[in-house]
């Protein structure tokens, strides 16, 4: 019987949306596998009202404090606290910034959420999402030329997440379902400009996978969908268009939707097109 995880009390204090912070403490975390957290996530700390709300938070959970706070007030508030209490009190992207200025001889711009400006890249981002709810399943055909990336698979290979996360990079991605027996779309045989990516998955995990999505839609009927011979021979057909076709082919079986998307960038990178 395995030992019971130590747990602790995680503040997560941030004068933005907390999105950068929330990324670096997950990350630090799944280092850990003997550990759990218990998270605080205090978001849009920006004045001392709020910071106060935060400290008797951490007063009554005692933790660690991972914080991105710009501001010399509150900044100051929290560390002053975080002593007395003798809690580790960690500025995450201080050490990055001070790295930064003596490199550039320049000071950083003591402004919250400045990665959040409704600049060209924030747009571009949005219209990729757009295209990418547009250019779902494969709907949008007629749109495919606009496309950056196109992703095929058969059913629950993850296309749909992977182009949405793609797309949060401000990537124009689509996806086309590959079904048993039918052709893929004439008009991907008219399109030089976008990356193709075939994405496969192991039959078995496929299988587990399908049923726990029938079930989930109270849908309980054994059919060629579940089917371990059908799956297994589903998978090899469209191994062979990819082959046949060219394209490159990635296994998702034991990829998270962001190991698979990186693969995705780096192939764009190698055809000189920016991720």
């Amino acid at each position: 019987m395995s030992e019971e995880k130590k747990k602790y009390h995680l503040h997560l204090v941030s004068d933005s949306t907390g999105e950068t912070l929330n990324h670096v403490a997950r990350a630090c975390i799944a280092q850990f596998e003997d550990v759990e957290t218990d998270q605080h996530i205090w978001s849009l700390v920006r004045h001392e009202r709020q910071m106060d709300m935060v400290l008797e938070g951490i007063t009554q959970n005692p933790g660690i404090v991972l914080f991105t706070v710009i501001h010399e007030g509150p900044r100051r508030k929290l560390l002053d606290h975080c002593r007395g209490l003798q809690l580790p009190c960690i500025p995450v992207l201080e050490p990055t910034l001070s790295a930064l200025s003596s490199y550039m001889g320049e000071t950083a711009r003591a402004q919250p959420g400045r990665q959040h400006v409704l600049d060209t890249d924030y747009y571009a981002r949005i219209e990729a999402m757009e295209f990418a709810l547009a250019c779902d399943d494969g709907q949008g055909l007629d749109k495919l030329h606009n496309a950056e990336v196109i992703l095929l698979g058969v059913s629950r290979t993850s296309k749909t997440p992977t182009c949405l996360y793609l797309a949060n990079r401000g990537i124009f991605a689509a996806n086309i379902p590959l079904v048993k027996d039918v052709a893929v779309p004439d008009v991907l045989a008219d399109l030089s400009t976008p990356l193709i990516v075939g994405l496969t998955r192991d039959p078995g995990s496929l299988v587990d996978i399908r049923r726990n999505r029938l079930r989930f839609l109270n849908e309980g009927s054994e059919t060629n969908y579940v089917n371990e011979d059908a799956v297994e021979e589903e998978v090899l057909q469209a191994r062979r268009l990819y082959t046949k076709r060219g394209w490159p082919v990635i296994d998702v079986s034991r990829r998270s939707i962001e190991e698979t998307s990186a693969e995705i960038m780096i192939l764009l990178n190698k055809r000189g097109h920016r991720p």
